[in-house]
């Protein structure tokens, strides 16, 4: 049997009423949620930051040791060709293996300069990482005192959230799809959450707008559901009995 307006006007009035009571929880918890996952995802772009500062250091050091076997293996090629020099038989001889001892050298020199660069880096580097870890140690403690406080808020209201859910899902069960869509948009709508407002001296409690005499006799008369003109929210009587128990 369908349900009637009245009916139906009850029904949201309840549905309304133990909505407003579940956010009045979720409010008591006020923005440590968000706080918790905005702390969450700083630590993580720490730790990424961290883990490339680290792999960073890691090839820069890998060329510092490269360099570094560029220059022994350029001074072994000096001492070759020093050696050389002590049999040269003319001066075309003598002049190439100069040229290629100073080759040598200029390569040593890039390699040094090459190196002392990477130590500068290096050394940013560390200060940098040094200051991030400082930096994600602050937040992890911050992130834990925030999830004791979670915690010890959702301990203390979870068995209240749980029971009033429950109501809610036999609530909005005695609704029909079309009107349990339409009261569920509503409240995403709203700043406040309510789909559902009492008329109380001539005005909407959702939006405080003005309700005309002869609208507010039809609300009363509970023959049909009648949504406000400015807000969009479904209008019940303000004498209307609402209760979440």
């Amino acid at each position: 049997m369908e349900a009637s307006i009245e009916e139906r006007l009850k029904n949201l009035a309840d549905l309304q009423a133990i909505d407003s009571k579940v956010d009045e929880i979720k409010s008591i918890r006020g923005e440590l949620p968000m706080e918790v996952a905005d702390l969450e995802d700083e630590i993580a772009g720490l730790e990424t930051r961290i883990e490339k500062y680290a792999e960073e250091m890691k090839e820069q050091e890998s060329s510092i040791t490269a360099n570094k076997n560029k220059i022994k293996e350029a001074q072994q090629f000096i001492k070759k060709y020093q050696t050389q020099l002590e049999n040269v038989k003319n001066n075309r001889e003598y002049d190439a293996l100069s040229k290629e001892i100073e080759i040598q050298g200029l390569e040593i020199q890039a390699a040094e300069k090459r190196i002392g660069e990477y130590g500068k880096q290096i050394e940013l580097k560390k200060e940098t990482l040094d200051a991030a870890n400082t930096e994600i140690e602050g937040r992890k403690i911050d992130l834990e005192n925030k999830k004791k406080e979670l915690s010890t808020i959702v301990e203390e209201t979870e068995k209240e959230e749980n029971s009033l859910m429950t109501k809610r899902n036999k609530a909005e069960a005695k609704l029909e799809d079309r009107l349990k869509n339409a009261y569920n948009r509503i409240r995403q709508n709203v700043k406040n959450g309510i789909a559902v407002a009492n008329v109380l001296r001539n005005s909407c409690t959702g939006c405080f707008g003005n309700i005309p005499p002869q609208m507010q006799a039809d609300i009363r008369a509970r023959k049909k559901i009648i949504v406000c003109e400015h807000c969009g929210r479904i209008l019940i009587d303000g004498g209307e009995e609402v209760a979440a128990s």
